[in-house]
């Protein structure tokens, strides 16, 4: 079979290498998939770099999410051939035609789904709805400010904020990605490189600020989000795609009475992996009920996948990339 594997850490176009490799075959309480579609991710493009929090020694396979068709599992597994799948490979090993999972990071989905609707929604849409539901206690009525809202996983909480009745502030770059917000249920759309992000959301809230705000950027947009929450106010800390690490001045969060939250999704799949599960089929509920629909901003072959992955490296991408593979 064929499998993206890098040799040595970079950029994804440089180091990444389709090669013929060995077909993976499954062990104990394990599920062979053949891979129909995997989403790309930015913590792709990080462990490329060497710069993920799991570092792991070349070479290896990139990829946490893919979407396919069982071919074997064991008796134990619980699981038959045959039904289609999406399977998170933690954080790695997806970029290939065929995987072998554990049966706990198997999930089944609809036969009607299409495959990259299916590869993009475990990451993204689990991080938003953990996000927003556990970890926020989001409340209807509540008006929720989504930073990069035209991404994958901030298309996702659009969606989902939405879905829970809440009002929507959303930030993008451009015209395009702005337009892209407001399709997706935005009910304002913020241009953060022409606007005073803080002075309308405080305009668009009477003063009061957001009670909820999911931050995937980090750096000075976090900056700019603590001085916009609201009292008893939500900060969700969901990653640092722009690159610094801010600092919480924990006055600031005492005067204000703010939380600033921290959301580690990959962490429940260790500490709490029926609660994922359970979240699962409620992400598919809503995918059946129309309120979510999963955002593929490209599609691409299997073959461009690295640049494909430079691209949303860059920024340069809206909603979700996926690669078609082929079973």
């Amino acid at each position: 079979m064929r499998a993206w594997r890098v040799h040595e850490n970079g950029e994804p176009e440089r180091v990444l290498r389709l090669e013929e490799t060995e077909e993976p075959s499954p062990g104990p309480g394990e599920v062979l998939v053949g891979v129909e579609a995997v989403s790309l991710n930015f913590l792709d493009v990080l462990l490329c770099r060497r710069g993920y929090q799991e570092r792991p020694e070349p070479p290896f396979v990139p990829g946490a999410e893919a979407s396919g068709r069982v071919l074997a599992a064991g008796p134990e597994t619980g699981i038959e051939p045959g039904g289609r799948v999406v399977v998170l490979t933690r954080p790695e090993g997806a970029f290939a035609e065929r995987v072998a999972v554990p049966a706990e990071r198997v999930f089944p989905v609809p036969e009607e789904m299409p495959p990259e609707k299916a590869a993009a929604l475990p990451i993204a849409y689990q991080t938003a709805h953990f996000a927003l539901h556990r970890r926020a206690g989001l409340e209807p009525g509540e008006t929720v400010l989504v930073h990069a809202g035209a991404g994958g996983v901030g298309s996702a909480a659009i969606q989902l904020a939405r879905a829970a009745d809440a009002r929507v502030i959303a930030t993008a770059g451009s015209e395009r990605k702005l337009g892209i917000c407001r399709e997706l249920g935005a009910d304002l759309a913020v241009d953060y490189r022409r606007q005073d992000v803080i002075g309308v959301v405080k305009e668009a809230t009477g003063g009061r600020g957001a009670d909820v705000v999911f931050d995937p950027v980090g750096g000075d947009v976090f900056d700019a989000s603590r001085r916009c929450v609201a009292f008893e106010g939500r900060l969700l800390v969901i990653g640092f795609a722009g690159g610094r690490i801010a600092d919480a001045p924990t006055n600031h969060v005492l005067l204000k009475n703010y939380s600033v939250v921290g959301v580690h999704w990959g962490l429940y799949q260790s500490v709490m992996p029926g609660l994922v599960r359970e979240v699962h089929e409620e992400l598919l509920r809503l995918y059946a009920s129309g309120e979510i629909d999963p955002l593929i901003g490209d599609s691409v072959s299997f073959e461009e996948l690295p640049a494909a992955l430079a691209r949303l490296g860059a920024g340069r991408t809206v909603g979700k990339v996926v690669a078609r593979v082929g079973a």
